[in-house]
């Protein structure tokens, strides 16, 4: 049976967002060929102060430019190819990621095609630090820690834990019936899309039913919490913002 017509699971407010692939559209994004891109959540929403897309790229996709002001991190959800970076090429698999730092040139390509997830961000110099490098790794080198010791719920950690990120990106991995220990309230905004799985994610005072494919933003002090349901293991990649003085 069809979804009836007109409805969608899609809610965007001033605090959170939901999106669901039902209604994704693609752009036109300079520098991406025989590629679709997604733009799920970016300023444009009024309250994101990062981007997110998702990119499906075709037989002969390709993704070339310089991040210039920016940092990216890329996730590969699909899929092989390659990035070429400081003249040497990578190959790139499902579970693959890399980090980008501001003025960096990427020179992406498919082998077949490949499906990425890519956080975009306006990199905050610190005082004493220096700027990040690049960094290409693949999430089976992270092992999954207990998250607050609950073996049920485990944290991969992605980017390292140091002054010179202002942006932190992890794995959280649940089997059914996990959840969150509390309900998290705080200053850091997420972007997040769910991998594996179903559950149901709490957002400021409301619940909703997500499933692998929903992309949620997490604005500031939003309340949030989730619980894994169903027969198999949910997980979802999330970025959020860290070590800079929020003032």
């Amino acid at each position: 049976m069809s979804d009836l017509f007109g409805t969608t699971r899609t809610v965007v407010k001033s605090r959170y967002a939901l999106i669901t692939p039902d209604g994704f559209v693609p752009s036109a994004v300079p520098g991406w060929k025989d590629a679709v891109v997604v733009v799920n959540i970016s300023p444009a929403m009024v309250g994101p102060r990062f981007t997110q897309l998702q990119v499906t790229l075709g037989k002969e996709g390709t993704g070339e430019g310089n991040t210039g002001a920016n940092q990216y991190f890329i996730y590969v959800t699909e899929g092989t190819g390659s990035i070429l970076l400081q003249d040497k090429r990578h190959r790139l698999e499902a579970g693959s990621y890399i980090y980008l730092p501001p003025s960096t040139d990427m020179q992406l390509k498919s082998s077949g095609a490949m499906r990425l997830l890519i956080f975009q961000k306006k990199y905050q110099a610190l005082k004493g630090a220096t700027v990040p490098t690049g960094i290409i790794n693949h999430e089976r080198e992270t092992k999954g820690q207990p998250f607050l010791g609950n073996e049920d719920a485990r944290l991969q950690v992605l980017l390292p834990d140091e002054k010179s990120f202002d942006m932190a990106v992890n794995i959280f991995t649940y089997q059914p019936g996990a959840t969150l220990p509390f309900v998290e309230t705080h200053i850091m905004e997420h972007g997040l899309l769910m991998l594996r799985g179903q559950g149901v994610y709490r957002l400021d005072s409301d619940y909703y039913p997500v499933k692998a494919g929903d992309v949620i933003w997490m604005g500031s002090y939003c309340p949030q919490w989730f619980v894994a349901m169903g027969k198999t293991p949910a997980s979802y990649i999330y970025y959020k913002d860290v070590n800079r003085d929020p003032m």
